[in-house]
């Protein structure tokens, strides 16, 4: 399960995951408790140990390692590479990544993505972040998992991007249904060409464009994606964002058989 809002504490999610059956929640640092700083590792897995539960994390949302401004990456970049630490600590195995696609400039007849300007400059820092990830995670059970976030069909660079991070085996691929279908599916097929690397999956419903809907209230053939996630062993969150959301969508989960 993710990181709910109304869930003000780590203690509050555990009992909350236990209780819908789920076994491991997703630290999303978007919130300002889960910030590295802020995060109190043996507290948390005393929590893991006493909810029966374990951890995965989704990296902040803003991420950017490969900002032009470098002061600007080096603070991303810091910040991922402490996270490698505390995901090894919490024996977590996986960190979830958007792979940002930067500032646009509105021209009159397209949108002008500056990283795909500038994708010589784009790819170096890609590279630069990919290898001091790599050298962070060494041999460690920890994943940096490259969520499709809406991008890929529209912003090349960005599968040149995935392309140049997979070619480390700390990195591996998250696959968002969700966000999938609000691209009109058209992440589906730069997934499912890499799909020897999917370790990790995002699960919610969605109807016409709008996702992060509890599972059986939407559209998707949760079927088809839940078997995926089976066939690959990918660990799969179901991203629905309140708790009567995740009630639900875990009661649909065991009349299907699959909770």
């Amino acid at each position: 399960m993710p990181t709910l809002i109304e869930t003000k504490s780590a203690e509050a999610c555990a009992a909350l995951c236990r209780e819908l059956g789920f076994r491991f929640i997703e630290l999303n640092m978007n919130l300002p408790e889960y910030q590295t700083d802020a995060l109190d590792v043996p507290r948390l897995r005393g929590i893991s140990a006493e909810y029966g539960v374990f951890y995965t994390i989704h990296l902040d949302e803003n991420l950017s390692p490969c900002d032009f401004n470098p002061l600007v990456a080096e603070a991303y970049t810091r910040t991922v590479l402490r996270t490698v630490e505390i995901a090894r600590e919490l024996d977590a195995p996986i960190l979830n990544m958007h792979l940002a696609e930067g500032v646009h400039f509105t021209l009159p007849d397209r949108k002008a993505f500056l990283f795909g300007e500038y994708e010589s400059e784009y790819l170096r820092k890609l590279t630069a972040f990919r290898d001091v990830c790599e050298a962070a995670a060494g041999g460690a059970n920890v994943k940096i998992c490259i969520e499709n976030s809406g991008g890929y069909n529209r912003a090349p660079f960005l599968t040149k991007g995935l392309d140049l991070l997979l070619q480390s085996p700390a990195f591996a691929l998250t696959f968002d249904v969700g966000h999938n279908a609000g691209t009109g599916f058209a992440n589906e097929p730069v997934i499912t060409a890499r799909g020897d690397r999917l370790r990790h999956m995002h699960i919610h419903d969605a109807l016409d464009r709008g996702n992060h809907l509890a599972l059986g209230t939407g559209a998707l053939d949760l079927q088809k994606y839940l078997t995926l996630a089976e066939r690959r062993g990918c660990r799969a969150v179901v991203e629905v964002k309140t708790a009567a959301g995740l009630r639900g969508s875990a009661q649909w989960l065991r009349t299907a058989g699959w909770l």
